[in-house]
């Protein structure tokens, strides 16, 4: 109806009303995603707290232990194709059947590929602990599930998170609400790994009805040899990246848990959650203005760059607000939330949420290697930090232990994030633009505009 309206007005204003209304729809999916992750902060904190506190440092070290193993091969399951399959969805939505069906298929390989090597490697790193190796398999098979988040692509493409959010939210406060049962239960730690198994199963089977009610029929999916030979060639730069960051990401607590024990996995982890929760700002952010940015690419370079180093200076402004206040309050902050068993959490905390800075930026800038067609020079930017952090916590765990393993993900997060644009030519630009976002006079003159 808007669009046939639009017509009858002229350019400018027509224009100028088509601007304001994708301005409009990109603030509405971000306050859908906001309230997605704020009801998850608010309930998940306190179950998730709960539950730290019910399990000790020992047994919700090794929850986090196999979390974190399995994440680290998510990268293979999904293929890197996220925004490759946005992009193409925005790019061309005549062809939404064979790139959801070809997307799909990919994701369910990739998937099945994961578990195998999640389960040798597990096989090989916890080869006498049989009740490690039982939650790794469990996890890992998510992995083939996690092939219907096709769907959520297509979602993004059109800015349409709501109906996504509530069917997932729906599925969260139901079984948030089966794991207060267990704890009252007094349940083992393995009910609460077939909780969260069966959340990801329920939200997989969601995600294909909501296409359903929404889109179209699954059946009109097809899988075309063509295309996935174009999407494998534009995502392998990322799939590698994609291991690349999980590496960085979450090589930490796998390395405490090997080197110190899960009970030092428990308490790193703790300081973790906490500051990892406000990964979700810079991800709904981003994800909504995506498609904006690549209008803007398209229409005019100097908007197209305008947008990006505005987007900068808000991630900064934003982690850098986060980390000052987290510094302070970190030992009430822990002790508050996890109890005194998990005190050893406040020194780490006070280290880790300096991270979110690098982290809020990268979110940022990965989007401008797509766009560009750079995707390979993410994948040498997170090796870079993926090595360093392993070298670094091969030197400070064994000295400071956990709070060792934080400074170390700091450290490797900057250079991941930032300090690796200046080794390249192409992506020097991008290091300066970033940097410019740390003038802290500048940036509050720039959002206030």
């Amino acid at each position: 109806m808007i669009e046939k309206i639009l017509r009858f007005l002229p350019v400018e204003l027509r224009h100028k009303i088509e601007h304001q209304h994708g301005l409009t729809k990109i603030f509405d999916n971000i306050i859908w995603m906001f309230f997605d992750k704020f009801l998850r902060l608010g309930v998940g904190l306190f179950v998730g707290v709960w539950i730290a506190r019910y399990l000790g440092p020992q047994q919700f070290g090794l929850l986090n232990y196999a979390l974190a193993f399995v994440a680290l091969f998510t990268a293979v399951a999904n293929l890197g194709l996220n925004g490759i399959v946005v992009r193409d969805l925005v790019q061309d939505p005549s062809k939404i059947g064979t790139i959801m069906g070809t997307a799909f298929v990919l994701s369910v390989l990739g998937g099945f590929s994961a578990l195998c090597l999640s389960m040798l490697t597990i096989s090989y790193a916890r080869s006498d602990d049989a009740l490690a190796k039982f939650i790794v398999m469990l996890l890992s098979l998510l992995m083939i599930f996690k092939a219907t988040d096709v769907v959520r692509y297509w979602f993004e493409s059109q800015v349409q998170s709501k109906y996504v959010v509530w069917m997932e939210n729906v599925v969260f406060l139901a079984i948030s609400t089966v794991k207060i049962w267990l704890i009252i239960a007094e349940a083992s730690l393995m009910a609460f790994v077939w909780a969260i198994f069966i959340e990801s199963l329920i939200v997989a089977v969601g995600l294909l009805g909501i296409y359903e009610w929404r889109v179209g029929k699954l059946t009109a999916w097809r899988f075309q040899f063509v295309r996935a030979k174009f999407l494998v060639k534009d995502s392998w730069p990322l799939i590698l990246s994609g291991l690349a960051i999980m590496v960085y990401m979450r090589i930490d607590q796998l390395m405490l848990g090997q080197m110190l024990g899960d009970e030092s996995v428990g308490i790193y982890s703790a300081a973790v959650r906490i500051s990892e929760i406000w990964y979700f700002i810079p991800i709904a952010i981003v994800t909504s203005v995506f498609p904006s940015i690549i209008e803007a690419k398209k229409q005019d370079e100097t908007i197209y760059y305008q947008r990006l180093q505005k987007l900068y200076d808000i991630m900064v402004m934003m982690a850098l607000s986060l980390a000052l206040l987290m510094t302070f309050l970190s030992d009430w902050v822990v002790i508050l939330l996890f109890g005194t068993a998990y005190q050893k959490s406040g020194p780490v905390l006070a280290v880790h949420i300096w991270a979110g800075i690098f982290v809020f930026l990268g979110v940022a800038s990965g989007k401008w290697f797509l766009i560009e067609g750079l995707q390979r020079y993410t994948f040498y930017k997170t090796l870079l930090g993926a090595i360093v952090n392993v070298g670094l916590n091969l030197l400070m765990i064994p000295k400071f232990g956990a709070t060792g393993a934080a400074c170390a993900t700091v450290i490797s997060y900057a250079i991941a994030a930032m300090f690796s644009d200046l080794l390249l030519k192409e992506t020097r630009p991008m290091f300066r633009m970033k940097l410019k976002a740390f003038n802290i006079l500048r940036v509050a003159i720039s959002i206030r505009r």
